[in-house]
């Protein structure tokens, strides 16, 4: 199993960060790197995930909400192709920080028989579109 993790301290409380987070409504005001275009934060839902990584054409994932524990951490699963060729969990969670700030991390864990190819051949484009979000929602959390 691989997995790619980023974090970003956010100048705004878990409650504010979580809201946008989970409005997916939203995103694509926001968000460059992902939109959600169906699907509810409810475990067992089925989401429909646009992803834009950076340098590759956008991919259209169906993961299922596995995990809600509001205002700390959301995660889906899904596989692209068929299971167990390249699956992931993407991890969302929030810890409350002092002083009105909170962080941010954001991890996804791949396994599967073309997980490392995969990895190796856009592994660092995903890292990169995990910061681009990161900021974006910063960005956006931290406003008045």
């Amino acid at each position: 199993m691989q997995k790619i993790c980023t974090d970003i301290i956010i100048n705004a409380p878990a409650g504010k960060v979580w809201g946008i987070l989970t409005d997916f409504e939203n995103f694509e005001n926001w968000n460059p790197f992902m939109q959600v275009k169906k699907g509810k934060l409810e475990i067992g839902a089925q989401l429909e995930v646009l992803l834009r990584l950076p340098g590759h054409k956008s991919i259209t994932m169906r993961p299922i909400v596995v995990k809600v524990e509001p205002v700390r951490e959301f995660r889906w699963s899904g596989s692209m192709w068929v299971k167990g060729i390249f699956d992931g969990e993407h991890a969302f969670r929030i810890e409350e920080l002092d002083e009105g700030r909170s962080r941010l991390i954001q991890c996804e864990r791949f396994r599967g028989v073309l997980a490392p190819l995969v990895l190796h051949l856009m592994g660092e484009d995903i890292q990169h579109g995990f910061e681009i979000m990161n900021l974006s929602l910063k960005e956006e959390s931290e406003k008045a």
